[in-house]
């Protein structure tokens, strides 16, 4: 996989996101913009009340966002298997061992912790529901 086919995975993050109402019940009060990248090519989301309002592929000038998130193909890759191997089983897990980077302002990010672990998780989810069906 190399960072667009990453970043198409990513790209389907808001269909994901928006259509499970649990992870939008523990997003409500979650509004805030973010930038994931995959290598070279970023991904601008904004989040509004837990739900992905809008995800836009970049690279765009002068785009703001809050926080951003950033691994290469191989560490996205390896965190979506469905038994992701120790430290890319989580963010926090794949930042702490050097294989992502975590910046800009944390605050949103720290107090919606869970919530953003699952929205980065779902295509992992998605996967494993549909090789148990």
């Amino acid at each position: 996989m190399n960072d667009n086919d990453i970043a198409d995975i990513f790209m389907r993050l808001p269909a994901l996101v928006n259509q499970d109402a649990a992870l939008v019940r523990r997003g409500r009060c979650c509004t805030t913009t973010l930038m994931i990248a995959s290598g070279a090519v970023p991904l601008y989301l904004s989040i509004v009340d837990g739900k992905i309002g809008d995800m836009t592929r970049g690279p765009t000038l002068m785009r703001s966002w809050r926080f951003a998130i950033r691994a290469d193909a191989d560490a996205w890759r390896r965190f979506w298997q469905p038994l992701p191997e120790p430290g890319f089983n989580d963010v926090l897990a794949m930042s702490r061992f050097g294989r992502a980077t975590i910046e800009g302002d944390l605050q949103p990010l720290m107090a919606n912790l869970r919530y953003f672990k699952e929205v980065l998780e779902a295509p992992r989810r998605a996967a494993l529901a549909g090789a148990a069906a």
